[in-house]
């Protein structure tokens, strides 16, 4: 598992840059506008359609990158209560449907790429609209690939009983106990 989680750790760097910068251009573009509106102009002309297309790149980067972490809503409690074979079913096949979902918005998102083909954005005519929705398949691509990634290290825990949720608290708990134990070795005199 040495190498997937090489893998997994590089995407995961890749997803964090091009979510990180796709924040700051977003944020960048909408203080933008803001302060051309409150000096007296208008919004530039192009700012609704790039700020809607940077946030559905944000969503589909952003999305991939939780898939890796396994950060997306989920109710494992429940599967967690099923008999050991029957909750390793139940979870390869939410493995597998995740990934068909994704397949199919992935081949959807190219044949959707093929019909706009020659189209350009309306304020922004040089940019083609083929560029801004490849965003589709792309992260349904990634959405796949962060979901293989991670799926190894998901499955062991649905097998050991492990509630990721779980897990969480009990980190999250580890750390506040350390934090206490740190400030009141700092208060003591």
């Amino acid at each position: 598992m040495a190498v997937l989680d090489r893998v997994a750790r590089g995407l995961e760097l890749l997803l964090e840059l091009i979510s990180g910068i796709l924040i700051v251009g977003l944020t960048a573009v909408v203080v933008y506008s803001v302060v051309w509106r409150y000096v007296g102009g208008s919004s530039p002309r192009w700012y609704d359609e790039v700020a809607a297309i940077m946030l559905v790149w944000l969503t589909y980067y952003a999305g991939a990158l939780a898939a890796l972490k396994r950060g997306h809503i989920g109710v494992d409690g429940v599967l967690l209560m099923l008999p050991q074979t029957w909750r390793m079913a139940a979870a390869v096949l939410t493995e597998i449907l995740v990934i068909a979902f994704f397949a199919l918005l992935a081949w959807t998102g190219l044949v959707v790429l093929q019909i706009l083909g020659g189209m350009s954005l309306v304020s922004l005519r040089w940019i083609s609209v083929q560029f801004t929705q490849s965003v589709i398949p792309i992260g349904a691509i990634l959405f796949i690939v962060a979901q293989l990634l991670s799926m190894p290290r998901h499955l062991a825990k649905i097998r050991a009983g492990i509630s990721q949720h779980q897990e969480e608290v009990e980190h999250a708990v580890a750390d506040t106990e350390k934090a206490l134990e740190e400030e009141m070795k700092r208060s003591r005199p």
